[in-house]
């Protein structure tokens, strides 16, 4: 509550035995030791319900673990689970058996596992531990609806949808064509082979439509909205048929990756306006946009950018139209930690091997959260963590940010409570490049006061002027927030015309004085 959020969403707490983190989910209907019981997750509802926050779960519906019920019947043929799974007879080459076709897994190599009790290989996309469920199983629907009815009776208010774009693979067993780069990859590598036949298939919008008849049949009841956003990491046009069809609604909003996998620390002012503009001028315009900088999939956004530069990311969600999501610790400007080769956990960085791991490793970035300066950041009591705390937690923690006025944590409460006025949540939005390395974003609203973002992506100090950026600016803005970096202070007044910003600086500024 104190730092302005309203919406909390869990990574995976179903009952696993862990191979992939939760993703590999072996029962839906309870929670991992782990984490507690189902008393516990009751007990979290109700003290969100309580401060009046929303709880989102991570639904995994692509793939169960190879520990679950079904997938152990199913190995057995057990009906009705013997094909609740994707299991297909061997390829006979030579007297060999071999995969029925080339498509690998997102996890390297191939996709299909041989299975020696019922002697078929079965689909698996990610892990070898998680194999892929069979959508074209009528039963297979009708469960994972009903898992998500469980969560909704409890009272949770949503979901976030993992793995969208792989619920469906074609019929035909062809092989996938290679990518048009396959030659930066290996032939085991995922990113080898353009896949056409195991991604984004039409059946794959249809069933996400399924799943939001779902939560809108409750909404329908007490009219309360559930909520839902899906991954799916795609091409803009492949990506807003999951927005819905026109007849049927899909996910509330697909999460939108663009500040993520198309920008880095070499990225130019023109780099930041194109991607924004690209997404709002793709999106349907009765449909709601959202932006984030960083995931758990993801290197961590002060790593990606330079550190200076999380103030000006903060900035940048909270003041473009949307929901701004942010992954734990970035409202902190935590930076990835370095994880070596026998500290790596990640099964995906350990099928690569030594040579390859920190290309691929999703460990960096998710480290334990760092609350103070104590031992282990304060995030446990125990002699070990699971990751290693980044060692720079002496000084990158809350308890010392919630003391310091210009801090990452102190500016993102203030974005967050900008985030309330009508200007960001209806106005109008002009994005432009003022030069090579700066550029500004805009909102405004008719008798609102318009709030102006400008960031200095470059290495070298510059004069700003944003007279010309939109007409009838007054001659003097006043700075509502401001980068840990600046030289400006929150609520000193500065010249439209001519202000200096130092490197990776960035500064939030209003037409009137606003606390």
């Amino acid at each position: 509550m104190d730092l302005g959020v309203d919406t909390i969403w869990l990574s995976p707490v179903y009952k696993s035995p862990m191979v992939d983190f939760g993703y590999d989910v072996s029962d839906y209907k309870d929670i991992d030791p782990v984490f507690g019981n189902m008393a516990d997750f009751e007990e979290l509802l109700t003290e969100a319900k309580a401060k009046d926050l929303n709880l989102l779960m991570d639904f995994v519906p692509n793939h169960s673990s190879n520990q679950h019920l079904w997938f152990l019947k199913s190995v057995e043929r057990i009906h009705p689970y013997s094909d609740y799974y994707i299991w297909r007879d061997p390829k006979i080459e030579n007297g060999q058996r071999k995969p029925p076709n080339n498509w690998l897994s997102g996890f390297r190599g191939s996709a299909w596992e041989w299975n020696e009790k019922r002697q078929q290989y079965y689909y698996h996309m990610f892990a070898v531990q998680q194999p892929d469920l069979n959508y074209r199983n009528p039963a297979v629907v009708e469960e994972m609806k009903n898992v998500l009815r469980f969560w909704l009776d409890k009272g949770v208010h949503g979901f976030r949808m993992d793995a969208i774009p792989f619920l469906f693979e074609s019929t035909s067993l062809a092989d996938e064509p290679k990518a048009d780069y396959w030659k930066w990859f290996e032939p085991t590598d995922h990113d080898y082979l353009n896949h056409t036949l195991t991604e984004n298939q039409p059946e794959t919008y249809s069933m996400l439509y399924e799943f939001r008849d779902v939560l809108d049949s409750y909404r329908n009841r007490d009219g309360r909205t559930r909520f839902m956003m899906t991954e799916c990491y795609t091409d803009l046009n492949k990506m807003m048929p999951y927005y819905g069809n026109g007849s049927r609604n899909g996910a509330h909003f697909p999460l939108n990756f663009r500040l993520v996998d198309r920008l880095n620390r070499e990225s130019t002012a023109a780099d930041f306006v194109k991607t924004i503009l690209e997404w709002e001028a793709t999106k349907p315009a009765d449909k709601w946009s959202n932006w984030f900088i960083g995931n758990h999939d993801q290197k961590r956004a002060a790593s990606r950018f330079d550190a200076p530069l999380i103030d000006g990311l903060t900035m940048l969600i909270h003041l473009l139209p949307g929901t701004p999501i942010t992954y734990y610790g970035d409202e902190l400007g935590m930076e990835d930690s370095f994880v070596r080769w026998d500290q790596t956990v990640d099964p995906a960085a350990l099928n690569v091997g030594r040579k390859r791991y920190k290309t691929v490793s999703r460990d960096f970035e998710r480290e334990p959260f760092q609350w103070d300066a104590s031992s282990y950041a304060g995030f446990t009591s125990a002699n070990h963590t699971w990751l290693p705390v980044n060692s720079n937690y002496w000084k990158v923690n809350l308890a010392a940010q919630k003391l310091n006025l210009r801090s990452h944590y102190n500016t993102f409460r203030a974005m967050a409570k900008l985030r309330r006025k009508l200007t960001v949540l209806t106005g109008s939005l002009k994005v432009k490049a003022l030069s090579t390395w700066q550029f500004c974003v805009l909102r405004s609203l008719e008798g609102q006061p318009t709030f102006i973002l400008v960031i200095n992506l470059g290495s070298d100090i510059e004069m700003t002027n944003l007279s010309t950026v939109q007409p009838n600016l007054p001659d003097t803005l006043y700075v509502y927030a401001a980068s840990e970096n600046s030289l400006q202070e929150p609520g000193s007044p500065v010249q439209t015309s001519k202000f200096l910003l130092r490197p990776k600086q960035a500064l939030t500024l209003s037409t009137i004085e606003v606390y």
